[in-house]
């Protein structure tokens, strides 16, 4: 079984080691300690709060859109027709390319915070 160090899980959850030591002093999500009597996080436990973490966030936006990066806008292009748009989202970048109407209704500019929505039939999986 694969098991994270509460830094190697507050990066994959996308929050500092501190909100993933009170997920877990407060019971929220389960952790063991290894033989440096560090606490360690059981892949599987981790798999299953995020899973029901993503289904609080999918309970509260109501779309069939199954992936949601929310972030801040770093970079607007704005083209004839078209805009491309950056977001950074935690670690992830996201660019999308979106019509200038759309950008310009939504007023996005660099600063502005934002969700990349993303529905997609082909996501490519890799592992490091």
């Amino acid at each position: 079984m694969h098991t994270y160090r509460i830094g190697e899980a507050a990066a994959l959850m996308g929050v500092s080691a501190d909100t993933l030591r009170r997920w877990v002093d407060s019971g929220r999500l389960p952790a063991e300690r290894d033989e440096q009597d560090r606490r360690i996080i059981p892949g599987p436990a981790l798999a299953a709060f995020a899973r029901e973490l993503g289904r609080e966030e999918k309970a509260r936006t109501g779309s069939s859109a199954r992936n949601r990066f929310a972030g801040i806008v770093t970079e607007v292009i704005l083209g004839d027709v078209s805009a491309q748009v950056e977001i950074q989202a935690g670690p992830f970048r996201v660019v999308s390319m979106i019509s200038r109407e759309s950008a310009e209704e939504l007023a996005l500019e660099p600063g502005v915070p934002a969700v990349a929505v993303i529905k997609s039939t082909n996501v490519v999986v890799e592992t490091p």
